[in-house]
């Protein structure tokens, strides 16, 4: 823990000794002094000390290696009784292993690399008689302490041993041919690990992308081009299915060619639960076959498939290694395969939705066949897949009892009242009087005890209400339990009951009602009112993001994104998650239904913006509305934003919003509230649907030069005329007028290939115009980006896994539903509910939206004894920690990481060079108190490093001295 948690830049601590007289009021104190800090045989370090009691000095130094950490490699300990209140300095010479300090040799076969080694020197206070090891006191119990950093030096740069011994004349030559040797890369293996963590696949039409390079290997290169026309490889998938395919067929593994075509191979399920095996031809068409075994529904199994010329073999295996099922498909057909010339999807993609269902780890065999007991694809995480297996079971029971309980009710209250049509008594009774409850079970003792808290909350709802058409029973009732829980959770001190507030979301989340399993996910990520469980907290980030849960999916993205909590930085398939977000996020905007709200970035930080929130009963609304009612355009346009999307604090009201478009349209000559009343006409969004008055409206706005409006009208004559001239003039127009939207609709044209004029499909053209409107903002044209950087298979776009994922994750953040969590949250911060904003800002946090983490960290530094209550975790330190990873992280952010390097945070250890660096990029991000705190940490006699000043393009050798330095940084 002493260890910074990121940059490998070794720490340089500098002992200062002052000078002290001997006196009866001095201090215990202890300093060391070291002239070569590196792990030498012959280090030698000069211990300062004063002892006030009879005291023992003790000195250790602990090594951490790439596989080990916090490993004591060098202890010295000595009494001093006499010498008290007098400063005393013994030189120490350190032995180290010989591994840590010399070059393999003949005899030291494995010498380690080190990455840390940190020595520490205590004082304690004890009896003589306790002169023993297990009774002296540790480092954090010492009287006085100190502690500095030893610099590795790397293996081949370390002397060789003197052994002081001879080797015999051929082991000695033996050892020079190879002695100054430095040992090669392994080489190359066709072995491929396109997943080595779970997967939740939700049914969508996004999925994990993957492309193969050619082998640098010429050799494996050379047997691979040999292949192209007689294919030999082995796929190998862990899946635990919930679902067969409820469309013709689903995706599971396929490659997709340069020309946007399935090739060799493209496995799919069926609606029966077959696989669908489909092979490109050298001649140009399609072969596919099927199984005849359906692959079962909630167990883990492998697949494995292996392809040798014309032989498929498919194979299912369960968690034990044994065969379920296992077939033969013999063709005389040539294949034609070549895995370089394209991409890999697992799950969906544009192209097919993909399985419902959880993938393990996928390994594919590049060049070879293998039969199933060859294969090495261990299902590693062996908790997480038994915490799956153990949810769905307990799942079953859940739905089976509420589903036949509500049956039962209704069924009883049935009949009740066809007895109350007889007895006017009876039937006011049960009009007015107390809902009836079910006393009779059906369930036996130990089932009712195992889910007593479902039982009880079953026995507390009301089942009297009609069904609507097409509702799902137990969904309805997850969704009840959960509104329940959130509700209590919310109130003053709800947090308090979060240990019993638990089953009651799980039994939620087991109904399928996913905001519940979210809830969980975070609850136990961050011990949010319970202890941290990291396997919990999965599971149930799997689970919610398996049903399409938003926030979890972008929890999810988020982690794989950073390598954070124990998730492996993995792109690939933080793009798979966010990319689901961002194509919601666009639908989302569409449809404007549901718990949205626009997604606004307000720091809890600027008061200015703060006082700017309002409510519909609020000073800033009500002002608002006096001015638009007067006839004021711009409060009008304003006014009705506010409303239609749910900004500031007002509740979403497109109706409202609408009324107000539509007074100032017809009010006023304002061309932004004409433009957006007729796109609301166009569309019918919360209005009945009028394309006459739409299209009046649209040519005014347009006239008045509106870029959006000649866009509309261009998107009129496209959709509504099919006259794609008309529709390209305008968007010509348009775009020169520099409309993004204008610059997407082209590019759709090209990519249909109905561009007026042009023959067939332009794609790189078509890519060249939603790269200028992604440009531009626009979140389609931006998703479209992010694919090509994904796949890598257009020539403009070169393969960016970091860049797709950066642009997904700008639409994904944008998504309304997680902007009506972040409003919630600021809403509670206002009306100083303390809990309830707590709750909402850890939910919106953990889903990786930088704002959101800045003010959490924020709250929890205004009250920790909240954080301090109700958070496991270090709430201040792990969020504004998570806040400067961020790519667009303010620069208080960076300041506020700064301090707690330089002047060290509590539990974690002091980093000058990490401060350092944190207010550089403060200072970069054009906040001059960076500038500041860099010209203070010279003052105090530190140096900046040389990189630091390159990045903050200052030339050294324009400043020679301190004082120079300092003149361009406070002048910065």
């Amino acid at each position: 823990n002493f260890v910074p948690s990121f940059g490998k830049e070794t720490l340089r601590t500098t002992a200062v000794t002052p000078q002290f007289e001997q006196n009866m009021d001095s201090v215990d104190f202890i300093h060391l002094n070291i002239l070569e800090k590196k792990v030498l045989n012959n280090s030698e370090v000069s211990v300062q000390y004063l002892c006030s009691k009879p005291c023992i000095v003790n000195i250790e130094a602990v090594a951490s290696s790439e596989f080990r950490t916090g490993v004591p490699v060098y202890r010295r300990r000595w009494k001093d009784e006499k010498n008290l209140y007098v400063n005393r300095t013994r030189q120490v010479h350190l032995k180290f292993p010989s591994i840590m300090v010399y070059r393999d040799d003949y005899i030291i076969r494995n010498s380690i690399i080190v990455h840390s080694v940190i020595l520490y020197a205590w004082i304690s206070h004890k009896s003589v008689s306790s002169y023993d090891v297990e009774q002296s006191e540790d480092y954090q119990d010492a009287v006085a302490k100190n502690y500095t950093f030893l610099e590795a030096v790397p293996p081949f740069e370390r002397p060789y041993k003197d052994h002081k011994i001879c080797l015999q004349w051929g082991t000695d030559y033996l050892w020079m041919l190879q002695a100054n040797r430095i040992p090669q890369c392994p080489h190359e293996s066709d072995g491929v690990q396109i997943l080595n963590f779970i997967y939740a696949s939700s049914g969508e039409k996004t999925g994990i992308v993957k492309k193969f390079e050619q082998f640098e290997n010429r050799e494996l290169e050379t047997v691979r081009q040999h292949q192209i026309d007689y294919p030999m490889f082995t796929i190998s998938i862990w899946l635990y299915l919930l679902h067969h395919c409820e469309k013709d067929l689903c995706g599971i593994l396929y490659f997709i060619d340069p020309k946007e075509m399935y090739s060799t191979p493209a496995v799919f399920l069926n609606e029966e639960g077959y696989v669908h095996v489909q092979m490109h031809l050298m001649r140009g068409d399609d072969l596919a076959v099927k199984t005849s075994f359906s692959l079962p529904l909630k167990q883990w199994f492998r697949l494995d498939l292996s392809f040798k010329g014309g032989q498929i073999e498919v194979s299912s295996v369960g968690k034990n290694m044994r065969r379920h099922h296992h077939q033969s498909f013999t063709f005389r057909e040539d294949f034609y395969y070549d895995d370089t010339a394209g991409y890999f999807v697992l799950g969906g993609s544009g192209y097919v939705n993909g399985i419902e269902a959880f993938f393990g780890p996928v390994k594919y065999y590049r060049l070879n066949v293998l039969e199933t007991e060859q294969i090495s694809n261990p299902l590693h995480d062996k908790a997480a897949v038994e915490q799956i297996e153990l949810y769905y079971e307990r799942c079953m029971d859940v739905q089976e009892i509420v589903y036949e309980y509500r049956y039962i009710v209704r069924q009883g209250e049935k009949a009740q009242r066809n007895c109350y049509y007889e007895n006017y008594y009876l039937e006011q009774i049960h009009k007015f009087g107390e809902k009836s409850k079910c006393d009779a079970f059906m369930w036996g003792k130990e089932l009712r005890e195992k889910y007593h808290t479902l039982f009880k909350l079953l026995q507390e709802m009301d089942f009297s209400a009609p069904d609507e058409d097409g509702s799902d029973t137990v969904l309805e009732v997850g969704q009840r339990i959960f509104e329940k829980v959130a509700k209590g959770l919310s109130n003053a001190d709800g947090l308090s009951n979060m240990g019993s507030s638990v089953p009651l979301l799980v039994d939620s989340s087991c109904c399928g009602h996913h905001k519940a399993s979210y809830f969980l996910a975070v609850i136990f990520e961050t011990g949010l009112g319970v202890p941290v469980d990291h396997t919990k907290g999965l599971l149930y980030s799997l689970i919610g993001a398996q049903g399409n849960e938003r926030l979890a999916v972008m929890n999810l993205g988020y982690k794989h994104y950073q390598g954070i909590n124990n998730y492996p930085l993995d792109l690939e398939l933080s793009y798979a998650y966010y990319s689901n977000i961002a194509i919601k996020t666009s639908l989302d905007q569409h449809t404007i239904k549901g718990e949205q709200a626009f997604v606004e970035t307000i720091r809890l930080m600027d008061d200015e913006l703060l006082k700017a929130q309002t409510k519909e009963n609020g000073d800033v609304f009500m002002w608002l509305k006096h001015e638009a009612t007067r006839g004021n355009a711009a409060a009008q346009q304003r006014l009705a934003q506010m409303l239609f999307w749910g900004q500031q604090g007002v509740a979403k009201n497109p109706e409202a919003a609408i009324e107000w478009y539509a007074k100032g349209a017809i009010e006023t000559e304002d061309p932004v509230l004409i433009y957006d009343y007729a796109i609301v006409l166009f569309k019918g969004q919360g209005v009945k649907k009028n394309t006459k008055l739409a299209l009046e409206l649209m040519k005014k706005a347009a006239a008045k030069g509106l870029p959006q409006a000649v866009n509309g009208l261009g998107w009129y004559y496209h959709n509504f005329k099919r006259d794609y001239r008309k529709a390209a003039e305008h968007w010509l127009i348009a775009e020169e007028l520099g409309n993004p939207d204008a610059s997407y609709n082209l590019g759709v044209l090209y990519l249909d290939g109905i561009y007026p004029g042009v023959p067939g499909r332009n794609q790189t053209v078509a890519a060249h115009y939603f790269y200028k409107a992604a440009q531009g903002g626009h979140i389609e044209g931006t998703l479209r980006c992010s694919l090509y950087y994904i796949t890598g298979n257009m020539e403009d776009f070169p393969r960016d896994p970091e860049k797709a994922v950066i642009w997904a994750k700008h639409i994904a953040e944008k998504n309304g539903y997680l902007g009506h969590v972040i409003r919630k949250a600021l809403n509670a911060y206002l009306e100083l509910s303390w809990h309830e904003a707590l709750l909402h800002y850890v939910l919106a946090a953990e889903t990786g939206i930088e704002v959101s983490q800045s003010n959490l960290a924020h709250i929890c530094e205004e009250r920790p004894d909240l954080a301090k209550k109700y958070l496991a975790t270090d709430c201040v330190w792990r969020y504004y920690n998570f806040s400067v990873s961020q790519v667009n992280a303010p620069s208080f952010a960076y300041l506020k990481m700064g301090d707690f390097y330089y002047y060290g945070y509590q539990n974690q250890s002091k980093d000058l060079e990490l401060s350092m660096r944190m207010y550089a990029q403060a200072a970069l991000e054009g906040d001059s108190q960076g500038f500041f705190n860099l010209a203070l940490v010279i003052e105090e006699g530190n140096s900046i490093p040389a990189y630091i000043l390159d990045h903050l393009g200052i030339d050294q050798a324009l400043h020679s001295s301190n004082m120079s330095l300092l003149q361009e940084l406070y002048y910065r």
